[in-house]
């Protein structure tokens, strides 16, 4: 259910700083109509972080019954991880019913901030996966967690909870650690732990070493040109977009893609602090490549 492309999506918002509901909806109904195959609900791109939980609840709400009433109603995964085990637990605990109900799966990233080594890892990932009503997929990004989620790890979590572990967001950047791990999981007893891109540039590279697709943020703005890169592993396409995948992470995620979609006039161009729009020198490269 989550193979293929799926979205990281962004929240819009006014000048004010509340969710911009209508934005939302312009947003969603560029995923539905470019056919990708799932999206991923209040994650890193979606800023998360800086939302209440009331926030949160009432994206979800939007989100889920938007799609739901749609003539093309996918799966939705949602973005449920944080540094503190307990709280991660008690939140999923909270959301039970909502979550068998309206999702096929959670996102749930390595600890960030606290640093945990890799038994720590195992055993936060061990915990979250006894606690969730539904499938767990993994999110490695060493990136901006400090922590890196290594290969042996991954297995060893999926091997404790096959029933429950479906994947792995793999966001490393390190193409040789994530053809290892496509390569330990083919070893698993259990076969079928799908390694999914996180990275827009490197789709092509893990799809053809045998991951199972891309979760992206450049589909926010260009839906139907990544659909072809990843159900075509489309290399040339994805070659094309090299510069502007750049641009996109030059000023921090999701800086780069709210300034496309603003210029492309799906949202306003608006972030919560301490993210600030990108600077007037990105917006000009941005609209060149445009």
């Amino acid at each position: 259910m989550i193979k293929g492309l799926g979205t990281a999506l962004i929240t819009p918002f006014k000048a004010d700083g509340s969710v911009d509901y209508e934005a939302l909806a312009r947003v969603l109904d560029t995923q539905l109509t470019g056919a990708v195959d799932y999206i991923v609900v209040l994650g890193t791109t979606g800023e998360a972080a800086t939302m209440t939980a009331d926030e949160k609840r009432e994206v979800r709400r939007f989100i889920v019954n938007y799609v739901r009433q749609s003539q093309r109603p996918i799966p939705l995964v949602l973005g449920v991880g944080g540094n503190n085990t307990a709280q991660v637990i008690s939140d999923l605990h909270a959301m039970k019913d909502e979550l068998i109900l309206d999702f096929t799966a959670i996102l749930s990233v390595c600890p960030y901030y606290n640093k945990p080594n890799q038994e720590g890892l195992y055993q936060h990932f061990c915990a979250i996966a006894e606690a969730s009503p539904i499938p767990v997929t993994l999110y490695n990004v060493p990136g901006r967690t400090g922590v890196n989620l290594l290969p042996e790890t991954v297995i060893r979590i999926y091997n404790a909870h096959p029933d429950k572990i479906i994947g792995i967001k793999e966001a490393s950047g390190n193409l040789d650690q994530i053809k290892h791990l496509i390569h330990l999981s083919t070893l698993s007893p259990e076969d079928g732990l799908l390694v999914i891109s996180g990275d827009d540039g490197i789709a092509c590279e893990v799809m053809e070493a045998g991951g199972a697709g891309l979760i992206s943020v450049a589909s926010n703005a260009f839906p139907e040109d990544f659909r072809h890169i990843v159900h075509d592993k489309d290399r040339t396409l994805q070659a094309r977009y090299a510069q502007m995948i750049k641009l996109l992470f030059a000023e921090g995620n999701p800086v780069g893609i709210k300034a496309v979609l603003a210029q492309k006039g799906i949202i306003q161009n608006y972030l919560r602090l301490p993210l600030v729009p990108a600077s007037k020198e990105l917006e000009n490269q941005i609209a060149a490549i445009l």
